[in-house]
């Protein structure tokens, strides 16, 4: 069964100056998120199947809808991000059973490849509650210049029986990165780490 979504959010953030220092290419995150009905809500079920197949489906759609709003190829995505807010009648599994079991697999093909894992998290919450979609590099996970996050909020969402999905992909690392460690240009692609 397809997702049932209330709406969709799309918005890019591009930083141009940081601590009065030019970034040039500005560092710029795309997030994309899905508000839908939790078909769970309000009662326990021991298979979430259902859930694991909205997860699939809205790794593809989300992991899109950034790449087109950065106006890239999806070979220049270089990190990403996942996470998921459930209303109050639903459950932290519920979280999980979207963002882990197969959301990832279309979300790689979304940015062209992906070796790393895709770093998640979840929360439950009501209206206008916050969460923070933490980033890494897409292929290589020892990237630190890619060790990020964006927040993901929607004003009017979670309602008790819905959930917010939230997918970030980014075209480039923090601003001003200079803490060492594997560089972009270093990595080897083997294990996704490295």
């Amino acid at each position: 069964m397809p997702a049932k979504i209330r709406k969709l959010i799309v918005q890019l953030e591009e930083i141009h100056v940081e601590m009065d220092r030019p970034v040039a290419p500005a560092t710029r995150k795309a997030l994309a998120m899905a508000v839908i009905e939790n078909p769970y809500s309000g009662r326990y079920v021991e298979s979430l199947d259902e859930l694991i197949a909205i997860g699939e489906e809205l790794g593809g759609l989300l992991g899109r809808k950034c790449v087109q709003a950065l106006g890239i190829a999806p070979e220049q995505a270089q990190s990403y991000g996942k996470a998921a807010i459930v209303g109050e009648a639903g459950e932290l599994e519920h979280a999980a059973a979207i963002l882990h079991p197969k959301l990832g697999a279309p979300l790689r093909e979304a940015v062209s490849k992906g070796a790393a894992l895709v770093p998640s998290s979840k929360k439950r919450g009501g209206l206008g509650t916050a969460i923070d979609v933490p980033l890494g590099h897409k292929d290589a996970a020892f990237v630190r210049s890619h060790f990020d996050a964006m927040e993901a909020r929607v004003a009017d969402a979670p309602r008790a029986n819905e959930i917010v999905v939230a997918v970030v992909v980014t075209d480039s690392g923090r601003p001003l990165p200079r803490v060492g460690g594997l560089q972009s240009h270093e990595i080897k692609g083997e294990d996704g780490l490295r």
